[in-house]
Parts: C-alpha cells; sequence; structure tokens
C-alpha cells in the first residue's frame, strides 16, 4: 500500500537524523534533530531521505507518547476533559487540563524540544543543499514551509521564542534570547512564500506522496499566520487561492473526514500521516514516539468497562483520555446542531445506552457509585478507537496499531478563516458565503442579514462546533481575547495562561534566558 512505502522510508530517515534529546546537549552541543557535517547527504537520493526525516521529526512531535502537541492543545481548550483513569493518570496532561502547568512540565517541554527538532533540521537542509535541480529545490521549499509552521506553532503557544535561520558552528551561538514573535512571524511569511513559488500543487503529487505538503498547504499556512496577526486583508488573499482551487473541497460525508476512507483527500490540506505496515504487539512496541502507528489514537479511545458494550458503535475501548466536556455538549444542543457533525462528533450518554452500550460505574468499598473522573455524560466519536481504523491481523494487536492521521488544515477550516478574514475586512457578505458552506453540509439552516459583529459571534461558534476536539479551541479564544471568559471554570488565569511557559530545561541551559525572561506567572 501507498502508506506503507512511505514509511519504510520515514523511520529509517528519523534514526539516522535524530540526536539525544537532552536539552543541554541541544544548546550546548549540538541542536536537536541536526545533521552533522560527517553524515549530510549528498546525492540526490539521499537529500530526498533527509527531507523524509523532516517528516518523521513531525510525526514524532504530534505522535511522541505522553507528550503530544496535538493532544496538549486538544486539552488546553474547553471541548475536553482529561480524564483517563483518574486525576493521577498522565499528571502533566491533567495539569495541562487544569491550567496548572509549571515550566517542568514534560508534555510542554517536549513539545517545545520536538518543535526545535524540526526548526534544525530544516535549518541544515536549507543551508546545506544546493537548489541545482528541481528535487533539491523542492525539498528546500518543504524544509522552508516545516521551520515557519514550527515556528507558527512555536509563537502561539509560547510567545517570543529563541529564534534560528542558521545553526550556530560553536557551543557559545546556542545561547539565544528569546526573540520578538513579530520578527518571527515576519520569517515565517518569507519561509512560505518562498515555498509557495516552487512547491507543486496538490493535484500534482504523486500518489504515494500525497504526506508531503503541497503548494495549497503553504497558502494555508501563510494564511493562518497573517489572520494570527490580524493582517486580515492579506489573509483572506491566500485563503481565497485554496478556494478557488478545484483541489479542495468539503467532504460529502461528515464522519468520513477522520477515517482511513478520506486521507489526503477532497478536504485534506495538512496532515500528519501515521501507518501500521510493522503490526506491533506488545513486546515490539517501542514506547517513547518512534512508532510509525498513531498510539494517541488508543490513549484517546473510550475506557472500558466504564464504558461497555463500545462494539455497537463499531469502537475499539481505548484509555479514556480526552472525554468530551458538557459544555461542548451543550454548545451543539444549544445550536440546535443534531445533524452529521454532531452524530460523527460526539454521543450523549443516553444516546449510547439507547445505541446498546452501557455504563458500568466504579463503586467504593461500601458499594456506593463513584463518579468517573472528568466524565460529564458524553462520548467523543471524533478520533475515536474504531476497529476499522487499525490493523486487525492475527498475532496483531489492534490498539497500537491505529492509521488515523491527524488533521492539522483541512478545508472547513479554511472556508471559516476566510470568513473570519473577510469579515473583520469590511466584507461580511462573502464572510457569511464561506461559514453557509460549513453550515450546509451540517444539515443547518444558512445564515443572512448579519451585520460584522453578529457575524463575528457566529464564526466563532461555527468554529467551536466543526473544529471540537481539534486543537483549534484554546489558540482561537486566546487569540480572541475571550479566554478569560470562557475558560475560567477551568482553572484559566489571565495574565498567566494566555501562553505556556518556557520550559525549565531551556531556561537552565541557555545563558540567554534567565527566569525573569519567563513568561508571567510561571
Amino acid at each position: 500500500m501507498k502508506r506503507n512505502r512511505i514509511f519504510l522510508l520515514m523511520i529509517p530517515a528519523l534514526l539516522l537524523v535524530l540526536t539525544p534529546a537532552c536539552k543541554d546537549e541541544f544548546l550546548e552541543v549540538d541542536p536537536a534533530g541536526k545533521l552533522s557535517s560527517e553524515v549530510f547527504p549528498q546525492t540526490d537520493e539521499e537529500i530526498y531521505s533527509a527531507i523524509i526525516g523532516g517528516y518523521a521529526k513531525m510525526q514524532w512531535n504530534y505522535g511522541r507518547d505522553w507528550q503530544s502537541a496535538f493532544v496538549a492543545k486538544v486539552l488546553a481548550g474547553d471541548d475536553a476533559n482529561a480524564a483517563g483513569g483518574g486525576s493521577g493518570d498522565q499528571t502533566p496532561y491533567q495539569n495541562i487540563d487544569d491550567f496548572v502547568n509549571e515550566s517542568d512540565n514534560p508534555v510542554t517541554s517536549a513539545i517545545w524540544e520536538g518543535f526545535y527538532h524540526t526548526v534544525n533540521h530544516s535549518n541544515t537542509i536549507i543551508e546545506r543543499v544546493e537548489p541545482s535541480n528541481a528535487l533539491r529545490e523542492r525539498v528546500i521549499a518543504e524544509a522552508k514551509a516545516m521551520r515557519a509552521w514550527s515556528y507558527l506553532e512555536l509563537v502561539s503557544l509560547y510567545g517570543d521564542v529563541p529564534f534560528y535561520t542558521v545553526n550556530p558552528t560553536n557551543a557559545a551561538d546556542y545561547h539565544k534570547p528569546r526573540t520578538p514573535k513579530a520578527d518571527i512571524y515576519a520569517q515565517i511569511e518569507t519561509d512560505l512564500k518562498d515555498a509557495m513559488a516552487v512547491l507543486p500543487l496538490k493535484s500534482e503529487l504523486e500518489e504515494n506522496e500525497l504526506f508531503r505538503i503541497s503548494k495549497g498547504a503553504a497558502q494555508a499556512m501563510l494564511g493562518k499566520a497573517y489572520l494570527y496577526q490580524e493582517k486580515w486583508d492579506l489573509a483572506h488573499v491566500e485563503f481565497q487561492k485554496l478556494i478557488d482551487s478545484p483541489d479542495y473541497e468539503l467532504e460529502e460525508n461528515f464522519s468520513d473526514v477522520w477515517k482511513r476512507v478520506s486521507e489526503y483527500g477532497d478536504e485534506s490540506v495538512f496532515e500528519i500521516a501515521y501507518t501500521s505496515h510493522e503490526g506491533y504487539d506488545w513486546g515490539t512496541f517501542a514506547w517513547g514516539g518512534l512508532d510509525e502507528s498513531n498510539i494517541h489514537i488508543q490513549l484517546m479511545g473510550p475506557r472500558a468497562p466504564f464504558f461497555s458494550n463500545l462494539d455497537v458503535l463499531g469502537i475499539i475501548p481505548g484509555w479514556g483520555f480526552n472525554l468530551p466536556t458538557a459544555k461542548i455538549g451543550n454548545a451543539f444542543a444549544d445550536a440546535g446542531d443534531n445533524g452529521p457533525r454532531y452524530q460523527a462528533s460526539l454521543m450523549s450518554e443516553a444516546e449510547f445506552l439507547a445505541a446498546g452500550g452501557s455504563i458500568v460505574a466504579d463503586t467504593d468499598d461500601e458499594g456506593n457509585q463513584v463518579p468517573a473522573w472528568d466524565y460529564e455524560k458524553y462520548l467523543r466519536l471524533k478520533y475515536a478507537t474504531y476497529a476499522s481504523e487499525t490493523n486487525t491481523a492475527d498475532g496483531v494487536v489492534a490498539e497500537l496499531n491505529y492509521t488515523t492521521n491527524w488533521r492539522l488544515i483541512r478545508y472547513a477550516d479554511v472556508l471559516l478563516m476566510a470568513a473570519e478574514a473577510y469579515n473583520e475586512d469590511g466584507d461580511p457578505g462573502t464572510a457569511i458565503g464561506y461559514v453557509n458552506e460549513v453550515r450546509e453540509r451540517a444539515e443547518l439552516p444558512l445564515l443572512s442579514g448579519l451585520g460584522q459583529g453578529d457575524l463575528r459571534e457566529a464564526i466563532k461558534l461555527e468554529r467551536q462546533l466543526e473544529l471540537a476536539f481539534e486543537g483549534a479551541r484554546y489558540t482561537d479564544l486566546v487569540r480572541w481575547g475571550d479566554a478569560a471568559e470562557e475558560l475560567a471554570g477551568d482553572g484559566f488565569q489571565t495574565g498567566r495562561n494566555e501562553l505556556w511557559p518556557i520550559p525549565l530545561t531551556e531556561i537552565s541551559a541557555n545563558n540567554e534566558i534567565e527566569q525573569e525572561d519567563q513568561n508571567p506567572g510561571y
């Protein structure tokens, strides 16, 4: 299969280029992910393998077990609770969910480290590959897009961060102060414009290379960078390019969007790939994030025996993280959104019981029922542990072999970002049209006659429902200035939790960053 061919290349490349993850070594010896001069590839085939190593690094950072950038971003929003087996289960995730994470949180520290792995790997490719043919020009363009995306994630989550576009040649140069994010955004814009000029359209990608970044993905990244800076006019110009392209449209069936059938499909703009070629069992799965499958799907599956008879939904029991909040369930209900979008996103306890499922509540020593940790009467269906999405061959452990890709940008998101940009730029008429495209698939009444203010609130609600459990909610609330109100009940503290802490390991190892340079409140 095409995806197996991809990962037979990716995993060896990852093992070749990953350097030790110790932060002291990152800052004082070699940056994490740097390719040394002794092993730097020379032939076109080796250079191609080097860029595949970059994709493997991105896969690792979003899928590194118990330290996933994707899962952590979901937990920081108000659509999911950490849950799992209780308050002591994966405490670093629980602390992100409750807004009590500190600078020594291993998850937010690992995410920082992971994005810098990709930055440094990209820097080396950009520095050392000569653009002497089309293959090499494309590899450089992909590396620039990877670097831009990594920095976009970093500044969105941590604010001002150390900034490298060239990997230092001596240990002292690894010590850098925090750079204003405005300067980093300028480089993000430059990198993505350079990449767009070279990258192929999605429709021009070979079938076995659909995981690679396309021109449309770079355009969407650039539009998002403009949106986050409130450069509304520039943002909708980039999003409009995707809207005008025949390469993108909404999937007809909402429930297919996160399943294997729609990987790299019409709605896919940018996704992180996973596969199950290896067919892991409990003895062969390598805990640490160097595996090809997406273990976090198992982490997020409904936990048994609390949820029983899950087979009536085609679901395999998981480990219970990212349980829906009552807030997101109520938001769907209040919006009258009970059609295909709701039905593919979550399910109430009453609906689960009516479908043939059952709830087996925990009891204390006296036999009294004990409320399940973080359970608020809903079960998540988006990114659930569907049996159809894993390897169930003989001798294979289904729980360890989910192939589900993370959809980091999809076309519905592009439509809603475009609508926001048009509305803020004084064109609510165009904006309503793009919101209505998303609502029409959800089988909701179309909007009409809204002014800028009312449409702004409608777009916010649409993003909350459409992108539930996809990691967009936290950054949306922060950039809108709504986090203090919407997340107050979750423990959010104004003036502190708008950003994650700079990792303690960074402060300890980087001579140019002291505790007084830390984000407020940490």
